[in-house]
């Protein structure tokens, strides 16, 4: 007697079988897009900074979280303002490589006038490349005395 198994379990065993599959397959998706995310970004390191600028002749901070994120399709807000309201919020506790990070650099406290992108967190220290005024693009540690204090929030895109 050769035994059938019924159609409605079989289903319910494949979606179980695929529901576990695409858990690794869309992380390992989210890690190629972050890295690629960071990798652009890195690619304007050393560009100069102009408010308003979006090119490698001269850029600004959200103009370089913009055309990282692009990079992958992903079109974000071109204000680091409406950047901070897209996004899953992010304790800076659990901050990870490609989390946007958003400061208050003015003179309102809370008011967003920055942004930046997790690059890096090992040994309990996050880095994140931004267009500074100063620098150009470059890389700084989030838990510097000045970025700790200025630090408002941090979102995850994807």
């Amino acid at each position: 007697m050769r035994y059938q198994l019924n159609p409605v379990i079989w289903i319910f065993f494949s979606c179980i079988v695929l529901s576990f599959s695409s858990c690794s397959s869309s992380r390992k998706i989210r890690n190629q897009n972050v890295q690629q995310v960071v990798n652009t970004a890195k690619s304007f390191h050393g560009t100069p900074y102009r408010y308003g600028g979006s090119s490698r002749a001269g850029i600004d901070c959200s103009a370089l979280v913009y055309h990282s994120f692009m990079s992958v399709g992903f079109v974000p807000p071109r204000t680091s303002e409406e950047q901070s309201k897209i996004g899953k919020n992010v304790p800076k506790r659990k901050l990870q490589k490609g989390d946007v990070v958003f400061f208050a650099t003015g003179k309102k406290r809370r008011k967003v006038t920055h942004a930046g992108i997790v690059t890096d967190k090992s040994l309990g220290r996050v880095y994140f490349i931004h267009a500074s005024t100063s620098l150009g693009v470059t890389e700084d540690n989030i838990q510097s005395s000045y970025w700790s204090k200025k630090l408002v929030r941090a979102r995850r895109f994807f």
